[in-house]
């Protein structure tokens, strides 16, 4: 690993509304959490803070959840592009180096010893 976190070192933070603008929260919801039926909220307080407020629950929904971008505005289409092309663009930052790690099939992260991707055999529905 080309920088390891020592257990002294104090963690590195985001902010929640950079993680919200950069397109994190849409991402982390729409491509992991709305298919199991769940979301990660933000919360805003009257002083416009930002807080993580849980997570909704509608894992009984047989579809999960959905954003439903086509059924948005122009503008939201927009943001909604915008944000993911940013967390893209991060990802391509750290790919090269992951894959070099963990192999083609692993740049989101290292494998689970044991289990091969796909790890939800979603391809066999």
């Amino acid at each position: 690993m080309s920088e390891e976190i020592k257990s002294s070192e104090e963690v590195k933070r985001m902010d929640l509304k950079e993680f919200r603008d950069k397109g994190f929260l849409q991402e982390v919801n729409r491509q992991f959490f709305h298919p199991l039926g769940l979301a990660l909220e933000i919360v805003y307080d009257d002083n416009g803070n930002i807080t993580l407020g849980g997570i909704w629950d509608y894992r009984e929904h047989e579809e999960g959840m959905l954003f439903d971008i086509a059924n948005r505005s122009e503008e939201e289409q927009e943001q909604f592009k915008n944000r993911y092309l940013e967390t893209v663009k991060e990802m391509k930052k750290h790919a090269a180096a992951r894959v070099k790690m963990f192999g083609q099939n692993y740049g989101v992260q290292e494998p689970i010893p044991g289990i091969e991707p796909p790890y939800f055999g979603i391809d066999k529905v």
